[in-house]
């Protein structure tokens, strides 16, 4: 399963638009998109759900009806969304792993920090950046970002692109 991953998109009040390398891979197709929050938007929303199932959170600046968390199983996985902005300092690894350990998800998808991260521990935590390269309230790297995961099994390969000069990819494999 390709499951696409975006975060704190912040549109309309930071960024324009989604980028066109995002909806590149969204006209192209995946099977499933997540949001981890801050999309801000309704517009953001209803665009990501016509191109498919939409899992998406509420963030801290959204005033959309969405839920603080999800779960969702995709194969063997079962997958976490929340958005992380109860988490002091932001993107705090001890603090999202216990919070995926309340959850009961062998992957916690995340966003607030505008900067991608990945990292293996107890369990797995994804954080695709800020979609836009929107300024974030505790810095971020100004640069967008998303993922794309493929999901076999209890195997899952995160691809992170990063939108430059070029779009550049850093894959990371792991069998959980």
């Amino acid at each position: 399963m390709k499951i696409l991953v975006l975060s704190d998109t912040h549109i309309p009040e930071r960024a324009l638009k989604i980028p066109d390398e995002i909806t590149a891979f969204l006209k192209r197709g995946v099977d499933l998109i997540v949001h981890a929050g801050d999309l801000t938007g309704e517009s953001v929303l209803n665009t990501l759900k016509s191109f498919g199932k939409v899992v998406a959170v509420r963030g801290n600046m959204d005033y959309l009806s969405l839920p603080k968390q999800e779960t969702f199983e995709v194969g063997n996985l079962k997958f976490g969304v929340y958005h992380g902005h109860g988490v002091y300092p932001r993107g705090d690894r001890r603090q999202l792993t216990e919070i995926a350990l309340e959850m009961g998800v062998d992957v916690l998808i995340t966003g607030h920090t505008h900067s991608p991260d990945v990292y293996e521990g107890e369990v797995l935590i994804l954080n695709p950046g800020s979609a836009t390269g929107a300024w974030g309230g505790g810095g971020g790297s100004g640069i967008p970002s998303f993922m794309v995961l493929n999901v076999e099994g209890r195997e899952i390969t995160v691809d992170l692109y990063e939108i430059r000069d070029k779009l550049s990819l850093k894959r990371f494999k792991f069998e959980l």
